[in-house]
């Protein structure tokens, strides 16, 4: 048996092999079988190859994550001076490694300020759960055990594990499984575009925040222990909620005295041009979720930021958190996390998102407004959002909602781009290395993709 994943083979072959044997996630496996997986072989910057020589410009960032662009040494350096030196060890039995409190240390430098301890977990998923366990335990330290109910929102994504998939409010992951689990319930996304059509988008973002408020009473504010919400929800579309929205969920959460968290894994370490959405927002949240770019997607490592008003209770409370993975804080995810973070830093990556190519694109991205089959435009720093719709100058979607998505995108990928689709939404979310000219292309090729889209639709 042949073990080395660089030998060549045809593209078919490797598609047969992956068909035989890869069970990939969020995909229908019938189809994929029938179809064939796309084979990327290698990636430098901003673009993807494929098995067949393809150049692919990645408008996703591979999953949101990617901020650094691909083929970057120095990441691969430190992870290869870490598997030298220590290639793992837990951090369970009253152990620690190096990387892991530096990056321990360096975080807490990075959050807002009420931010001092943070939990590693291997992915965003996992520091989902590992939050519902932590508010949990920090209302029974308190002596408020039935403060057990985390409120979240429809169409939220806040992972695919049990916890995260449940904290979510996905209707397709709540339909496998038996979710959500108990305890966690759901009120409206802040979403502008399909829910606000009577009136501003300021009195709309007061009146979903509202909705937090009626929860919490009709529940009974002795049961509700935490809110939580991605500052600009990502799979969900690229919800951007009206700037009336975070200011009154914020209140209202010191108002009922509920934790609130903040699910930075999309928003977080510089896609909004700050640091983390919450410093976008100005809001003080008792936990952030991180993952994606802490490590730019070049090894798994997720966290929960705890804040101190937590840490307090969680620590000074005594007794054991019966809670922890194999690989929390491991040393070789550590290391680039921390390789990532001085890159970051050091290019000025987030400035640049700020002040520079964020602007860029978002002005580029607008000029999209003009097609005949966008609705609205909508986008943040390095985040973009396009509304396909039936009717130019209304909000009428399709009625097969997602087909035109589904078919934009399959466009999009046999013309060199990824652009995902989320139902009839185009999103994008580019590398924070993105060149002006590269930005220019992805405009060209979308407006493009978009053109043959409406051709096969009939609209023109």
């Amino acid at each position: 048996m042949n073990n080395d994943t660089t030998t060549a083979r045809a593209t078919h072959d490797w598609q047969a092999l992956d068909s035989r044997h890869h069970l990939h996630p969020f995909t229908d496996f019938q189809a994929l079988a029938g179809e064939g997986a796309r084979i990327i072989t290698r990636a430098e910057g901003v673009y993807l190859y494929d098995s067949d020589g393809r150049r692919i410009l990645d408008g996703m960032s591979g999953l949101w994550c990617v901020n650094i662009g691909y083929g970057r040494a120095e990441l691969a350096e430190a992870a290869a001076r870490q598997m030298r030196e220590l290639p793992y060890y837990n951090s369970f039995f009253k152990s620690t490694n190096p990387p892991a409190v530096e990056l321990a240390a360096v975080l807490a430098g990075l959050t807002p300020p009420q931010f001092n301890h943070v939990f590693f977990t291997n992915s965003g998923s996992e520091a989902n759960d590992t939050i519902v366990r932590m508010v949990r335990r920090y209302w029974d330290l308190l002596g408020e055990p039935r403060r057990s109910v985390l409120i979240s929102r429809h169409n939220a994504y806040h992972g695919s594990t049990l916890g995260g998939a449940s904290l979510g409010g996905m209707a397709a992951m709540h339909g496998q499984g038996g979710l959500p689990i108990p305890d966690i319930v759901h009120i409206e996304q802040p979403y502008w575009f399909e829910n606000g059509i009577d009136v501003t988008p300021e009195d709309y973002g007061r009146r979903a925040a509202q909705r937090l408020a009626e929860k919490i009473e009709e529940l009974g504010p002795e049961r509700v222990g935490a809110f939580i919400g991605e500052p600009i929800q990502g799979a969900g579309g690229v919800i951007i909620p009206p700037d009336s929205y975070w200011p009154e969920i914020q209140r209202i959460c010191r108002e009922y005295g509920i934790l609130l968290i903040t699910d930075e894994v999309v928003c977080g370490f510089g896609r909004t041009g700050r640091w983390f959405g919450c410093e976008y927002y100005g809001l003080e949240p008792d936990f952030l979720t991180i993952a994606k770019g802490l490590t730019s997607g070049y090894q798994p490592l997720g966290g929960v930021m705890v804040s101190d008003r937590v840490a307090e209770v969680l620590i000074g409370r005594g007794g054991e958190f019966h809670h922890g993975f194999t690989w929390s804080g491991h040393p070789v995810a550590c290391a680039v996390a921390l390789a990532n973070l001085r890159i970051l830093q050091a290019e000025r990556l987030v400035e640049r998102v700020r002040d520079e190519i964020g602007p860029y694109l978002q002005r580029r991205w607008r000029e999209l407004a003009d097609h005949p089959l966008v609705g609205e435009v909508r986008g943040i720093g390095m985040l973009g959002a396009l509304e396909l719709v039936a009717h130019k100058g209304s909000r009428t979607f399709f009625r097969d909602r997602g087909a035109a998505g589904t078919r934009c995108r399959d466009h999009c990928f046999r013309n060199g781009l990824v652009m995902r689709a989320v139902r009839d939404t185009m999103i994008v979310a580019p590398p924070f290395v993105i060149t002006t000219a590269e930005v220019d292309e992805l405009i060209a090729r979308a407006r493009h993709c978009l053109d043959l889209t409406a051709t096969d639709l009939g609209i023109g």
